[in-house]
């Protein structure tokens, strides 16, 4: 049977209907269960792709892709730095809910013997339940210590590094950095190479993707590929190095999309395309930082590390040919948190139910881009609330820039943004708008009163006391 969106939408209708909708509301979807393949992109800005307008750095995969899927333009990770970020999309909770960040640092470190809890259940974890085979291939960064390893959280096998490219002596001339060991590449639990050549890693890692889709197409899959890049130091292969008018930045991201090219490519070749929902985003937004090395957000103000719309709103694109209508624009608010119960539940696997989920079913999104499933997305630095918005109003408590030397702003009364007219956060409407930042105070009292904070994961290095 070819499973249309007219048909998931009337089936959706039916079930509703029904009243089982929230008990399962794909469980008559589908005759096998589909595929699920994570793209994640580190430090990747807003503004870094064609299809999000970026005017010389050519991503004709990933354009394409947004061509046959949806793209989002209000798209959310969980976190503006790499650790807690990627804890909240594979747990569908708020870092501060899962113990990954500190109010002191916010990521593991090579000496950190900290990691995600064992307690924490992940996709793959809620998926291999239901015979899901699972992979992790590229930059984990949730603890790389026994206890903590990507086969301790549900994965069947892990190839890649355990942490940022940067934290080792030959890509840092930091001192701390210099007491580190050599960056070590991983086969599942084992150190394989040392100092790997990192102008193969993207590369290795597209192999590595490839082989594992051709290995299990006949098995319902879940494939998490964290790439490396574009996090600095930044390096591309010899097919790519040199060849972007954006330079070396550009080279990388050209690299990307290329892998996202072979890998829809393998999906069409063996006819799981169809079988095969590909989501693509980034962990947080660029370093600015790093000037030429970093990249941009766009319109969008400020970059990683803040919660300006810059550091947290990043590219999203969802491909599922069949069922995602292509051409789909959606400025529906979304976060990378809503990923968990969007997986788990087409999967048909069972939903956590004895804790609080941050995450929520993009699934009517994904086929209507008026739809419409969340009206808030908090914006936490640490374990602190910084900014919260609603609807199309962001107000912050707090602020500070990325670059080195700001301090941060504590804003009482706090600031007002109307982010649909001024997505730049440029104007200040608070004065004009009392009662609509009642109305928020109001949601943000009711989300503090159930928080349930986690206790901290991350132990932090010495030179940070």
């Amino acid at each position: 049977m070819l499973v249309t969106p007219k048909l998931i939408i009337l089936l959706l209708s039916v079930l509703t209907a029904l009243d089982v909708h929230e008990e399962r509301p794909y469980k008559l979807l589908l005759d096998d269960p589909p595929n699920f393949i994570v793209i994640f992109a580190d430090d990747m800005g807003y503004g870094d792709l064609g299809v999000y307008g970026h005017p010389t750095i050519r991503t004709p995969h990933l354009d394409r892709m947004a061509a046959e899927g949806v793209r989002f333009t209000q798209f959310y990770t969980g976190s503006s730095v790499c650790t807690p970020s990627r804890a909240a999309l594979l747990t569908g909770r708020l870092p501060v809910r899962n113990g990954m960040t500190h109010d002191q640092y916010r990521v593991l470190f090579p000496p950190s013997k900290g990691g995600l809890p064992g307690s924490e259940i992940t996709i793959p974890e809620a998926l291999k339940d239901i015979g899901y085979v699972t992979s992790a291939i590229g930059k984990w960064h949730l603890g790389h210590v026994p206890g903590h390893y990507p086969t301790d959280h549900g994965f069947d096998q892990f190839f890649g590094i355990p942490y940022s490219n940067d934290m080792t002596p030959s890509a840092s001339d930091w001192e701390i950095v210099q007491t580190y060991p050599p960056l070590p590449l991983v086969r599942d639990t084992e150190i394989i190479e040392t100092d790997p050549d990192q102008r193969l890693l993207t590369r290795r890692y597209t192999e590595e993707s490839v082989t594992f889709i051709r290995d299990h197409r006949d098995r319902p899959f879940f494939l998490y590929l964290p790439h490396t890049m574009p996090h600095v130091p930044l390096f591309a292969s010899d097919e790519f190095e040199g060849t972007s008018p954006r330079g070396l930045y550009g080279d990388v991201i050209e690299e990307i999309d290329w892998s996202v090219g072979q890998i829809l490519d393998v999906l069409r070749e063996i006819g799981l395309d169809q079988k095969t929902l590909v989501i693509f985003t980034s962990d947080n937004g660029p370093w600015l930082t790093e000037g030429l090395e970093g990249g941009t957000a766009g319109l969008l103000r400020d970059g990683k590390g803040t919660t300006w719309e810059g550091g947290m709103r990043v590219p999203a694109i969802a491909w599922w040919p069949g069922t995602i209508p292509a051409g789909l624009t959606s400025q529906s608010l979304a976060t990378t948190m809503d990923l968990m119960p969007t997986i788990v539940q087409l999967a048909g696997a069972e939903i956590p139910q004895d804790r609080i989920l941050d995450g929520l079913d993009l699934m009517p999104v994904f086929l209507d881009p008026a739809a419409s499933v969340r009206e808030e997305v908090y914006f936490y630095r640490g374990t602190n609330l910084w900014a919260v918005r609603k609807g199309p109003w962001k107000l912050h408590y707090m602020t500070q820039s990325a670059y080195v030397g700001d301090e941060p702003i504590v804003h009482d009364p706090p600031i007002l943004f109307h982010l649909e007219r001024d997505p730049e956060e440029r104007f200040n409407v608070a004065t004009e708008e009392e009662e609509v930042i009642s109305e928020i105070q109001a949601v943000v009292d009711q989300h503090l009163a159930n928080l349930n904070r986690a206790p901290s994961q991350l132990d932090v290095p010495e030179w940070n006391d």
